[in-house]
């Protein structure tokens, strides 16, 4: 088997009580069958049109010869060095797949203008630029690509012989593209962003760098042998029961990567996971740990560990009895990507949801076009701790005239359920040590604390901020960035949009009641060190 799981505790109730029923109700082969009544009336018309990935191994297959063609063209003309411009899943599971694989690949999934001047700078005599966007209308991609348009053109470099475009069939980027000479991929329409890893979407940025895809596709085929039916050791049944069938449901899902090959497949999990079940005011909350991570050991009764391990390391674990009551799995790479888009879909079904659409996603954009078409006034902070500016809902910062205070207000709102959210909306190539907050804040808050780079979890974990349970206190970390960059026939920057984006999320959440803070940083690595002090001297 391609890909194992091992169950014990409260995982393990829960399979052998859900299991036998999602046996019995055909919903393993249904998914198979891409029956879209599964998951209930009100689903059914978004489902009918979102079931594509259960056949992406055979749709994709003939993708890979095209691709492995252009590859060579593109080594034929010089060009050693592929960059990505995608947001949510469009760019998460090319990054997992490329580094998994050992392959060099430049994601470029921001708005941040220092990320995008590193990569604008990077080899751009050598580079090629895959645009991956359902749409086209995604204002991330379509400013990213007309930052290369120019660039390319500026450099002498023919725009048509370096940029490649992903895209649904029909869209408005399919036509704009193929109208510019652009060479166009299209992408399996009746597919989800967050369910696309094994399609185009996934398939030709990680093979233009240089992925064996066949091989990838031969893993998730493998898979397919044991998911596609309904059977007790079905792994993606007992993977679903196991994070969405804990009486009482444990709803948030720790996943830990201990010692697997996989890289980075948390952070492709979680956009998964947090998308597709985060609505209604339910969902599972996925929170991407190290093996030393608070959560890990506290004990958390409604956190659940998942453990992603190789077969070997899986067989230790198990013989010395360790890791009781953890979910441990581990399998290939498109062994994993297959049995968990499966189980996140079954989740769905088990919580009652539509686990293929995104109701508060669109919330974000909206407030962030407004912001960008009114351009008011940055809104005065309520105080400045050193260079650190702080502004927030008015009943966390009234009264705090610290960093240290106003994030011990923040964390007071916590309830026993809560979480907290970290967004940082910088330049993560020149701040990386960012995310070493969480851990901090971890075991500051004594509760699950998440971590996402903006804006690109606006696309993924965005949706689970607002309509999962509304248990969430929000940090926002934004910069005053020292660069600036146009966009190419847009009436505002790279740096207005991404605090455009910050600041019409930090509304939006303001607006369903969530807690949030937003901490800018004026000289951004004086600032991270401030921070860093502050943080360690908060107490609850």
């Amino acid at each position: 088997m391609s890909f194992k799981i091992h169950v014990t505790g409260a995982a393990e109730e829960a399979v052998q009580k859900v299991v036998p029923t999602l046996v019995d109700d055909l919903v393993a082969s249904g998914i198979t069958a891409q029956n879209p009544s599964l998951w209930g009336a009100d689903a059914e018309s978004e489902a009918a049109k979102r079931l594509g990935w259960v056949e992406a191994v055979s749709i994709s297959r003939p993708l890979v010869a095209q691709i492995e063609e252009l590859r060579a063209t593109l080594t034929a003309r010089g060009v050693n060095h592929i960059v990505l411009g995608g947001m949510g899943g469009s760019s998460l599971a090319p990054e997992v797949i490329t580094k998994t694989m050992d392959v060099e690949l430049t994601v470029l999934d921001s708005t941040a203008p220092g990320q995008v001047l590193s990569a604008l700078n990077d080899r751009l005599e050598t580079s090629a630029l895959v645009v991956s966007s359902k749409s086209g209308s995604t204002v991330e991609t379509d400013s990213q690509r007309r930052a290369y348009e120019y660039a390319f053109t500026e450099a002498g470099i023919d725009p048509r012989e370096r940029i490649i475009v992903v895209t649904d069939p029909g869209s408005p980027l399919d036509a704009s593209a193929r109208e510019a000479g652009y060479t166009v991929f299209n992408a399996d329409p009746n597919v989800g962003g967050r369910y696309s890893a094994l399609t185009a979407f996934g398939l030709v940025p990680s093979g233009l760098a240089g992925v064996n895809l066949n091989e990838l596709l031969d893993e998730a085929e493998s898979a397919l042998v044991d998911i596609a039916i309904d059977d007790a050791h079905n792994p993606a049944l007992i993977l679903a029961a196991a994070i969405a069938g804990t009486s009482p449901r444990r709803d948030k899902l720790g996943i830990v990567s201990d010692g697997t090959h996989i890289v980075g497949f948390a952070d492709w999990a979680e956009q998964l996971i947090a998308e597709s079940t985060g609505k209604q005011g339910t969902g599972i909350l996925p929170v991407v740990l190290e093996p030393l991570s608070t959560e890990i050991t506290a004990g958390y009764p409604d956190v659940q560990i998942v453990r992603l391990v190789d077969d070997a390391d899986q067989h230790h674990l198990l013989k010395h009895d360790r890791h009781v009551g953890e979910i441990l799995v581990s399998g290939t790479l498109g062994a994993q990507m297959m049995v968990w888009e499966y189980a996140t879909a079954i989740a769905g079904r088990l919580l009652g949801i539509n686990p293929f659409d995104q109701p508060d996603v669109e919330s974000a954009k909206v407030a962030t076009r407004g912001l960008l078409d009114a351009r008011p006034e940055a809104t005065a902070p309520a105080f400045v701790d050193g260079g650190i500016e702080v502004r927030g809902t008015s009943n966390v910062v009234a009264g705090a005239s610290s960093v240290s205070a106003v994030v011990d207000a923040l964390l007071a709102e916590l309830g026993p359920d809560g979480y907290v959210a970290i967004q940082a909306y910088v330049n993560r190539l020149a701040l990386p040590q960012l995310d070493g907050i969480r851990d901090l804040l971890a075991a500051r808050a004594g509760r699950p604390v998440t971590f996402g780079w903006g804006p690109r979890f606006l696309h993924s974990t965005g949706q689970y901020h607002k309509g999962g349970p509304a248990t969430g206190v929000f940090l926002q970390i934004t910069e005053v960035s020292n660069v600036d960059l146009e966009i190419p026939e847009r009436p505002f920057t790279f740096g207005q949009l991404i605090q455009a984006q910050a600041a019409g999320d930090a509304s939006v959440l303001a607006e369903h009641g969530r807690p949030v803070v937003t901490l800018t940083l004026t000289d951004a690595q004086a600032d991270v060190e401030k921070l860093f002090e502050s943080l360690n001297a908060s107490e609850r």
